[in-house]
């Protein structure tokens, strides 16, 4: 294996890669975020971290596909879809504010994996996975770390096999054949072919076994075994509950249609959400069956996913404590993006920031994190925090160009400045104008009748939209000057558009601020120039952290 970064073809980006390496001229300047830890790579063993002093912990990410958050017991649900995943919050941290920086699977991860916004990654498309830019992603650390790395599920990013020590690549329709029945497995992968991405309106005619979540954690298990006393960094990463929606006995009707609770916001309000959304609808009726006539079966089959997803949680978690090792493991569930779940008439993903989209899951649970106060209910978090927290976990530095910010301190029951998580950002599009009803764009761009559909398109991912959270205020603004203004705690399904009402014009100022704010900090940093010593950045050293060197709240008139 390489240990070459994945990099632009740039002079300038080279010649900054090589004065990092040779460490002739930083290391004059003895900062911790440069230097890294050498030595740690060297062993074999667990070395102490630099943070804690204790033994260096294992990281399993655990990652599912396309589940917005609060679709368990513990956030509210009225069922109990994830008991396991529950537990683990509850003796973990559970971050209720946590958001994914593009609702789009491999934008999304690869901001998991580098700790950097789309924009700034330059992945915003699932068809760019080449683009990404960055010095050091997290398994690279993880390796330097002297840390043993792996995949296990779906991958959907730049990640190579030669890049980690253990590879078992999944997609939606196909899974490794190290584990299971050879024959069934290839009879069900057919089978989910047969779908096209679709609702199952019957039960999954295999057992458990053949699911990808139970063939992704046997191969988690495998990977966990096989490491002995190495540390270990590994991502199950599971590519359920995302379509084709679909479930085996006993998962099947365990949440009945006719049970579910009806929706807030059905496909009477597909309008407020514009022309795109208008269209998306149209190309899920050219590309498949009627989503909307099987709404109650597609979020039955679900819900069912999850718990047999979960299921299969219970299972790895049980092997890490049979071995010995759970109590020096950090499990970091999150999800890539959301899921309409039917709302406004829609199933899958595809147009602008709804929560339901960008909203997501965020568990950390191993030694040394539990809630303290309140920081799971108050803090936003992005997906592109995972990465720096993970850094300061293993004892590592956090990477040149990483914009997310360390976690760590709060898991821990430190202080943290508490501006630093009172808003975050995401993103949507690829760019130019909107596509409208004017244009007359047909559904077979995206589709065939009658034989699935891809959501993600030029239609649905045109134009560029930018979003803030902040309290219970959210605010989307487009490349036209177009703005969305809701109050989630008066209106949680996005309906009412506050956006230029006198009543909210005080929200409004400060929400566009701190969008501003958000837009300007994430411009990209790397690489930093040729005369390294010249045009040196300053990083903040702290955590990655904005608020240590502030003289003011974000929104102060400047002072010279």
């Amino acid at each position: 294996m390489t240990d070459k970064p994945y990099e632009a073809n740039s002079i300038q980006r080279r010649e900054f890669l090589r004065q990092v390496s040779a460490g002739a001229i930083i290391a004059s300047l003895a900062a911790p975020w440069v230097l890294g830890q050498v030595a740690a790579a060297q062993v074999a063993g667990r070395p102490p971290t630099a943070s804690t002093g204790g033994p260096q912990p294992n990281v399993i990410l655990l990652l599912t596909d396309q589940q917005p958050a609060g679709l368990t017991k513990r956030t509210g649900f009225p069922f109990d879809t994830m008991p396991t995943m529950d537990r683990l919050g509850a003796e973990g941290v559970d971050f209720r504010r946590a958001y994914c920086t593009m609702p789009a699977c491999t934008p999304s991860r690869t901001s998991m994996l580098t700790g950097r916004w789309p924009s700034a990654h330059r992945v915003r498309m699932n068809f760019q996975t080449d683009a990404a830019f960055f010095e050091k992603d997290v398994y690279q650390v993880a390796r330097d770390a002297g840390y043993r790395t792996g995949l296990a599920g779906k991958n959907h990013t730049y990640l190579k096999p030669g890049r980690v020590d253990f590879w078992r690549d999944y997609s939606h329709e196909v899974g490794d054949k190290t584990n299971g029945d050879g024959a069934r497995n290839a009879a069900y992968e057919t089978w989910l072919k047969e779908l096209s991405f679709n609702v199952s309106t019957q039960p999954t005619p295999f057992p458990v076994e053949t699911q990808f979540p139970y063939r992704i954690v046997s191969d988690a298990i495998d990977f966990v075994d096989q490491s002995g006393a190495q540390p270990f960094f590994l991502q199950v990463s599971i590519p359920e509950p995302h379509n084709p929606e679909q479930v085996p006995h006993p998962y099947w009707d365990m949440f009945p249609p006719d049970a579910l609770p009806e929706r807030s916001a059905d496909l009477r309000a597909l309008g407020k959400l514009g022309d795109r959304a208008q269209w998306l609808r149209e190309l899920e009726l050219f590309g498949g069956r009627d989503i909307e006539g099987h709404w109650r079966r597609y979020v039955s089959n679900y819900l069912g996913m999850l718990r047999l997803i979960d299921d299969q949680v219970k299972r790895l978690v049980d092997h890490l404590a049979a071995k010995g090792v759970l109590e020096n493991t950090i499990i970091v569930r999150v999800a890539d993006h959301g899921d309409y779940l039917m709302k406004y008439g829609l199933g899958r993903k595809g147009v602008g920031l709804p929560e339901t989209l960008v909203h997501i899951p965020m568990v950390w649970h191993g030694p040394g994190i539990r809630e303290r106060g309140s920081v799971g209910e108050s803090c936003f978090v992005s997906m592109a925090d995972v990465m720096p927290t993970l850094c300061e976990a293993m004892g590592a530095p956090i990477p040149h160009g990483v914009q997310g910010r360390s976690l760590l301190p709060l898991l821990r029951g430190e202080a943290y400045p508490e501006v630093e998580f009172r808003s975050i950002y995401a993103e949507a599009g690829l760019g130019g104008l909107f596509y409208e009803k004017d244009d007359k764009i047909p559904p077979s761009i995206a589709g065939e009748k009658d034989n699935g559909f891809d959501e993600l398109n030029m239609v649905t991912q045109s134009g560029n939209q930018k979003m803030v959270r902040m309290g219970h205020w959210k605010l989307i603004y487009d490349m036209m000057g177009y703005g969305q203004l809701y109050d989630l705690e008066r209106d949680p399904d996005e309906l009412d558009n506050l956006f230029n009402r006198p009543e909210a014009a005080k929200e409004q100022a400060t929400l566009m601020a701190e969008l501003l704010m958000w837009t300007i900090r994430n411009e990209d940093s790397l690489p930093t120039g040729r005369q390294f010593r010249k045009y040196q950045t300053k990083w903040p050293a702290q955590h990655n952290w904005y608020a240590p060197h502030r003289h003011g709240l974000p929104g102060s008139p400047f002072v010279p």
